[in-house]
């Protein structure tokens, strides 16, 4: 079984805007608390997640290649608006942050994530991570796609 650690912030400034993101867009085909089910095409590949239900910063999590056709298709019967964003892949210490510019009905929020050996694993904090929203679950981009961000009032 895959298991992900992981821990979630918002961003802060433009000093981690590093490099060439990459365009992502997803759906999910479920809103369950319990599992989602995710299609993503990132760039020129797609997959499909599953992932389990999130204990501290702990989930399943299982990841499959599928083909970009099939993943176009798939995006049509997934609930809710798309999630549209880019993601800018940042080195700070000996890991690598993943942080997403969302587009479209989430535009104007910034989220960094940082994918961790264990819950305790220690690390760089870089000075453009902000406030930690791990716990929130406004911030999943499941939850995004049933109340994007441009709703929050």
């Amino acid at each position: 079984m895959g298991i992900e650690i992981e821990r979630k912030f918002l961003v802060t400034g433009q000093a981690w805007k590093i490099g060439t993101p990459t365009l992502f867009i997803q759906g999910y085909l479920n809103h369950d608390k319990n599992r989602t089910v995710r299609i993503r095409i990132a760039g020129d590949e797609a997959m499909i997640t599953v992932k389990g239900l999130t204990v501290g910063m702990r989930r399943a999590e299982y990841e499959y290649l599928i083909p970009v056709t099939d993943a176009k298709d798939m995006l049509e019967l997934c609930e809710g608006p798309l999630i549209e964003k880019k993601r800018w892949l940042v080195s700070a210490g000996n890991l690598t942050w993943e942080v997403d510019e969302f587009m479209g009905d989430n535009q104007g929020l910034v989220v960094a994530e940082i994918e961790l050996e264990d819950e305790s694993q220690s690390f760089e904090m870089p000075v453009w991570v902000g406030k930690e929203v791990t716990d929130d679950a406004r911030y999943y981009n499941s939850s995004l796609s049933v109340m994007p961000f441009k709703r929050w009032g």
